[in-house]
């Protein structure tokens, strides 16, 4: 199981929000660059970046920032956050994000994102964020009727690189993942699947790794300082 260190961007600046609520932000860093290089040096493969503020509104403010964590990051980046017309698809691409992670424009088109994993094969990400369950999308301001088990399972014969998980209930609070619900997930569909959401200790990354997922992000409990990214990696390595 791979760590995936998060960098939220909002405004051009590491932030974490609890639940997803735009009014309840903590700023980490004005330089997500230097963040970056940060959990690069401390051991990071890869990185998981969301773009706030085009997960809200579309704003392509963001896009130099990710290019230029990207160039000076030298590992995997997944990007996530306003990802609904091909035009983005290939520009982000161009910019040196690896693979994308596209969440609402899938639920609602899906003849559309369908199409789009044939043409990219294994650089798209569906994005599944739930709360109670259920399908949330546009930057988690909208609930759907959807079951996120039902989506995952829609998707199984794509060509996707994974699907990224969040519980929006546990992400940002500090209090651990939703293991029952990652359960569920993870027998839905054989697509690897990425944990987000509630990962503070060392034995919550060691709990997700015996499920056997693919990987696991981790946000506030490292700026925190809760969680230390190298044990982090150790104790997935181990689990898995």
């Amino acid at each position: 199981m791979r760590i995936w260190p998060a960098i939220d961007l909002r405004g051009g600046k590491c932030v974490r929000l609890q639940q997803g609520d735009y009014q309840r932000e903590t700023v980490f860093g004005d330089d997500p660059i230097e963040v970056a290089r940060r959990w690069v040096d401390a051991g990071a493969e890869c990185l998981h970046l969301v773009d706030l503020d085009a997960a809200r509104d579309g704003s392509d403010a963001n896009h130099e920032v990710v290019a230029r964590i990207a160039a000076a990051a030298g590992v995997p980046c997944q990007l996530g956050g306003g990802v609904r017309d091909e035009q983005r698809v290939v520009t982000l691409l161009e910019r040196g994000v690896n693979r994308l992670v596209v969440g609402t424009r899938a639920l609602r088109d899906p003849d559309w994102f369908r199409d789009l994993c044939r043409r990219y094969p294994q650089r798209l990400v569906l994005g599944i964020d739930a709360r109670e369950g259920r399908v949330a999308t546009d930057g988690w301001l909208q609930t759907s009727h959807v079951l996120a088990t039902e989506l995952a399972a829609q998707w199984s014969q794509a060509d996707l690189a994974a699907i990224v998980y969040t519980d929006i209930a546990c992400d940002g609070m500090l209090a651990g993942p939703n293991l029952s619900g990652l359960t569920e997930m993870q027998r839905a569909t054989p697509v690897p699947l990425i944990a987000s959401g509630g990962v503070t200790t060392i034995d919550d990354v060691r709990a997700v790794g015996q499920l056997g997922l693919s990987g696991c992000i981790i946000g506030r409990a490292l700026y925190e300082g809760r969680l230390e990214l190298s044990a982090a990696i150790e104790a997935a390595r181990g689990a898995s």
